[in-house]
């Protein structure tokens, strides 16, 4: 491994990260970036848990998505309890899915059937935020090195604040729109019914409390478009 032209890599990374424009752009580029700067990963995917489900966020491959599915099912699996953070472990490294996996018994014969050799993977956070774990799968035994844990976890690293920045933006334009959307139907219910500002927010408010659904979705309802189930 060439550390000096991997820094360079890695600062490229940062660079493309932030530049992406939504959220799920930015996670398909973590994981096409993990293929491409870390020794032996031929997939990758990143796996959350949502409600106690597994949930892929991104993959670069069908076989990802499986497994993904399958530890989900079964309860159980490395990408699971990375995601869950189960024992408190941040990174995990399978060297050979062949040998015998004590915390896994159900789902490491399945992940050989899918032509899993080796896996590798990491809890994406910063101080406050879980956004679940990068994963990276090999179909050879022993394709992953202390090196490549190493790279591994300076890319994740990378990640996460890539995500953290891409995840806050997304929630100010998406509130911006939201204010927009309200100001819009305030604006429709005081042409029609002769209402002040404060009596049209009343109104909606009204309405949000009775049918017990969110401010937003009764503003586009107002202006006509589909509701928003963000």
């Amino acid at each position: 491994m060439d550390w000096r032209e991997f820094a360079e890599q890695m600062a490229l990374l940062a660079r493309r990260l932030l530049a992406q424009d939504s959220t799920q752009e930015t996670l398909d580029e973590i994981v096409s970036a993990a293929v491409e700067l870390i020794d032996g990963c031929e997939t990758a995917g990143i796996l959350a848990v949502r409600k106690g489900r597994a949930v892929s966020l991104a993959v670069t491959d069908e076989m990802v998505e499986t497994s993904d599915r399958l530890q989900g099912e079964l309860g159980e699996g490395p990408c699971f309890d990375a995601a869950r953070r189960v024992n408190g472990d941040r990174v995990f490294r399978i060297v050979d899915m062949a040998q015998p996996q004590p915390l896994w018994p159900s789902y490491a014969p399945a992940a050989r059937k899918l032509g899993i050799g080796s896996m590798m993977g990491f809890l994406l956070y910063t101080d406050d935020q879980d956004f679940g774990a990068l994963n990276c799968y090999s179909g050879r035994a022993g394709a992953f090195t202390p090196e490549s844990e190493t790279a591994g976890w300076l890319l994740a690293s990378h990640a996460a604040v890539a995500l953290a920045s891409a995840r806050t933006v997304d929630q100010l334009e998406h509130a911006l729109e939201t204010r927009h959307a309200i100001g819009e139907a305030m604006g429709i219910l005081r042409e029609r019914h002769r209402l002040s500002e404060d009596d049209a927010f009343a109104v909606l408010r009204r309405i949000s409390q009775h049918h017990n659904i969110k401010l937003r979705d009764v503003a586009q309802s107002i202006r006509g478009e589909t509701p928003d189930r963000r």
